[in-house]
């Protein structure tokens, strides 16, 4: 365990569905919730009380809940705005009123915290508030950088603009990185593109990768049995959020070229939420649409929302994880799958890059070119050998780098630095 001082901290994840057991595949609801809840449970078993602050839209929910088996891990949610889901890229009007109704939360109930951590540009706006009020340190985890995103988004430039308010979150992001006391990002990538795209170097920058529940998701011994579950013998699984930078159109291109080469292949498609608006409805229909014009209703199977319970089977029953994402900071799904022993295709431009090396521990592929995409998982489906040894490879480096045990005590060591330099 760990050497610090800190009691008790107070995180701040906005947007999105923040629950104690996550609804995952909602909208705004999916690696960043994850990488919150398993951080603040490993920090909790190093001796640190966690308070995760949200939004509160949902009247049916408690204001405050513990995460199950954590007792030291509370979600606290605080009302701003109307009783209504708000996407991230239209929460910002919303977060001068939440930061002042957080604040007098923790003054009506007697809650004093070492330090404020912020998630994401929402949460790290929030954070940095109630750090000046309150006088304490703030850490702000950037997860995703707007510059980043935009650059790699295809479209009317000013139709982007109108749909995710570029101009203003990377406003705050430039802030957000001149003013808290540090700021951690999950990849050397990240790094480069905040000196390229934000001209920014400073010390207060740290690398911490994000990390797998190994307790979970880890490959089968020799004496255990997995439950059978119906499952094609011979399929490839892709989880993610439902969002038009995630790739899914690559991927249906990619497997259609697979399955006229495999026709006993199998490709399933997990995530997205059972009533799609937005972005989801978009990427929903395209897929359905991309389905239906290259017939391959028999060979895709969509499972919608994937329980926490099921997650572990359907990555180690699969021949390989597919991530065609074309813009992804650092991927929790493929992370996972790679912990299971599932060998992983993904975007070689993506901050996953730096946990795969390319034909040792999973394999990097263009995300722009399908052909690459396909003959990628054509060389994994064709050769289980090939696919074993790529999946143990992939157990054995998440195991030794990646636990969140691991990535906690370099938080702690993050926040020590931070609460230094807040003392000067």
């Amino acid at each position: 365990m760990a050497s610090h001082s800190f009691q008790r901290i107070a995180m701040t994840s906005v947007h999105g569905y923040m629950d104690p057991t996550p609804q995952l595949g909602k909208v705004d609801t999916g690696g960043q919730v994850v990488y919150v809840l398993q951080l603040a449970r490993a920090l909790a078993r190093q001796g640190i009380a966690v308070d995760i602050y949200t939004r509160w839209f949902d009247r049916f929910k408690k204001q405050v809940e513990h995460v199950p088996g954590i007792p030291d891990v509370r979600v606290i949610r605080i009302r701003a705005g109307d009783w209504e889901f708000i996407p991230k890229e239209r929460i910002y009007d919303l977060l001068p009123e939440l930061s002042e109704n957080m604040r007098q939360f923790m003054v009506q109930h007697g809650l004093e915290y070492d330090l404020f951590h912020g998630h994401y540009v929402d949460g790290g706006m929030v954070a940095l508030v109630l750090g000046e009020i309150f006088r304490k340190p703030v850490v702000y985890t950037a997860h995703s950088l707007g510059a980043w995103k935009r650059a790699s988004m295809k479209g009317d430039p000013v139709e982007l603009e109108n749909d995710y308010h570029f101009s203003h979150r990377i406003e705050e992001e430039t802030r957000l990185l001149r003013q808290c006391h540090a700021v951690t990002l999950t990849s050397d990538l990240q790094a480069e593109k905040i000196d390229e795209l934000y001209d920014y170097q400073n010390g207060n920058i740290h690398l911490i990768s994000c990390g797998a529940d190994v307790r979970r998701f880890r490959p089968l011994r020799e004496d255990e049995h997995e439950l059978p579950k119906r499952l094609p013998p011979l399929y490839v699984f892709s989880l993610t959020r439902f969002d038009v930078y995630k790739g899914h159109d690559l991927l249906l291109e990619a497997f259609d070229k697979v399955r006229q080469e495999l026709p006993e292949a199998r490709l399933i498609i997990g995530g997205g939420t059972g009533n799609p608006c937005g972005n989801e409805k978009e990427v929903s229909e395209q897929i359905r649409a991309i389905i239906a014009e290259k017939t391959l209703g028999e060979h895709v199977r969509q499972i919608g929302y994937v329980p926490e319970s099921m997650l572990a089977p359907y990555y180690r029953q699969a021949r390989l994880f597919a991530l065609p994402s074309r813009f992804e900071p650092f991927g929790m799904s493929a992370i996972e799958a790679m912990a299971c022993g599932t060998p992983v295709i993904a975007s070689s431009s993506g901050g996953i890059r730096e946990m795969i090396a390319d034909g040792d521990n999973g394999l990097l592929v263009d995300a722009t070119d399908a052909d690459a995409f396909a003959a990628a998982m054509l060389r994994l489906l064709r050769d289980k050998p090939e696919a074993d040894r790529l999946g143990s490879a992939a157990a054995e480096t998440v195991r030794k780098r990646y636990s969140w045990e691991a990535v906690a005590e370099q938080f702690i060591n993050c926040y020590t630095t931070a609460a230094e330099t807040a003392a000067k």
